[in-house]
């Protein structure tokens, strides 16, 4: 049995590019090396999409960042993830910074990007009044909005599985045939055989293309470092929080996320491991002292949790989309910010190119574009609450008490394809809180072992050998 296209790399543009091609009768597969989708670079990201003037017109990235940006919004009403228009601002400091947001405006005005204002020191400081009072101007952009972006990927993926997909995680590729027209993938978990691959696998995309046998070229990881801050800085600023970008970052920002909580960062440092997650005092310090040249009441004190992210970058910095000189394989790599922006529009552009390569994509009549929206008890109102745990007893039990989630959340996250401890916190947020899963982390366990039939020595927080407790047996030896 062949499949007609393999896709490698679960993140937000392999699970994008998968809910696309199941538009169409055909047959298709994910392959993804972790326990489950978006659980790389995508989980691990400011979570912004950028309002469409960033990009430079000339760069595959800047003329992706606009088309994608404009179709979020069809995405989120069909699949129910958490994504809000809250808009941004570049802020200047100093007058030597003002023509990077002449630039920038102009940019996207380029690009059709529209409402984008210059806001002197006086409507700056009265919109955003906890903003530096030194600030003398900022661009403006409402089209940019925050995101979930793990939600995305659990989202999108579902939706795919709805329609046909067949996801295969826990998978990672070990080398690459090729006889003819078809293509084996070989795998820790079988082979599989396919007439194109979308080579979408991020950091390892280089070695995924090498393997194959195309063209070379490298992935060099730039690592980036976040901050989450206490929710009670709930609304220190309406919007994101931008500096005057660099050649190679947009800079350190303030995040107001979707769900309320404040995020600063990234940093931008060139590594050399592609699995080098850790933070660093030196970036702790960098992040908190850039974000107070900007807002100057943000503290380090107030830092619930850290993380770090990579991102795929390439010796142009662009984006690399297409065929290559071996038929059938398709790249899909060096897709860093603005990626997650860009994803849909990167996803219709791989069906154009699979098109154009020979696949007879005609749309099917029995697509369904929807899921079953996820219930957040926390945002219902007082008689819906009381009618919903009457309704489903598994909604009265508070199991995350610093972000209110209910043992239905949970269980309904395990339904839907929580497999770890990371699949229920970045489904429902059960763990995200101050207490960073002091308090809810040994009933969720408790849920995912009833509800997966597994031995609570067999739970992991995200997969693999991430064991968070051990038999008694095993201890006594």
């Amino acid at each position: 049995m062949v499949y007609d296209v393999a896709i490698i790399g679960g993140g937000v543009i392999g699970c994008t590019i998968a809910r696309e091609l199941m538009r169409y009768p055909i047959r298709a597969v994910l392959l993804e090396k972790e326990s489950e989708v978006g659980f790389g670079t995508s989980k691990a990201n400011s979570g912004i999409i950028h309002g469409g003037h960033h990009g430079s017109p000339n760069t595959l990235k800047g003329k992706l960042e606009w088309l994608g940006n404009q179709m979020w919004d069809t995405i989120c009403d069909e699949l129910g993830f958490g994504f809000k228009r809250i808009g941004e601002l570049t802020v200047a400091l100093a007058q030597e910074q003002l023509p990077t947001l002449e630039k920038l405006k102009q940019q996207g005005e380029e690009k059709g990007v529209p409402g984008l204002e210059m806001w002197d020191q006086e409507r700056l400081l009265r919109e955003e009044p906890r903003l530096n009072p030194d600030a003398i101007a900022g661009l403006y952009a409402p089209t940019t909005g925050v995101i979930n972006p793990y939600e995305a990927c659990f989202a999108l993926i579902e939706n795919a599985c709805l329609n046909g997909l067949e996801l295969v995680t826990d998978s990672l590729v070990q080398d690459i045939d090729q006889t003819d027209d078809i293509w084996t993938i070989k795998t820790n978990r079988g082979e599989f055989p396919t007439r194109f691959i979308i080579n979408a696998a991020g950091l390892w995309a280089d070695r995924i293309a090498q393997m194959a046998g195309v063209q070379p070229f490298t992935i060099r990881p730039r690592k980036g470092e976040e901050y989450i801050l206490d929710k009670r800085l709930m609304g220190l600023v309406k919007r994101v929080i931008f500096p005057c970008p660099t050649p190679v970052s947009k800079g350190i920002l303030v995040i107001p996320t979707y769900d309320g909580t404040i995020m600063v960062g990234p940093t931008a440092e060139m590594v050399d491991d592609k699995e080098d997650l850790t933070t660093s005092v030196a970036g702790g310090q960098t992040v908190f002292q850039m974000v107070r040249q900007v807002v100057p009441g943000i503290s380090p004190r107030d830092c619930i949790a850290e993380f770090a992210g990579l991102r795929a970058v390439t010796e142009t910095e662009d984006f690399i989309i297409g065929p290559t000189d071996k038929k059938g394989f398709i790249n899909v790599a060096g897709i860093q910010s603005p990626g997650l922006t860009a994803a849909p529009a990167i996803a219709e552009m791989v069906g154009d190119i699979l098109r154009d390569e020979g696949l007879p994509l005609q749309p099917k009549d029995d697509f369904v574009p929807s899921i079953p929206k996820p219930i957040h008890f926390v945002s219902l109102s007082t008689d819906e609450q009381i009618a919903l745990t009457q309704e489903n007893h598994h909604y009265g039990r508070i199991v995350c008490r610093c972000e209110l989630i209910t043992e239905g959340e949970i269980l309904d996250s395990i339904h839907r394809g929580a497999r770890t401890l990371d699949g229920i916190k970045f489904r429902s947020r059960a763990g995200m809180g101050r207490c960073q899963g002091g308090f809810c982390t040994g009933r969720c366990m408790e849920l995912l072992s009833q509800e997966l039939d597994q031995p609570l020595a067999q739970i992991t927080k995200r997969g693999g050998d991430t064991w968070i407790v051990r038999e008694r047996e095993e201890v006594a030896k």
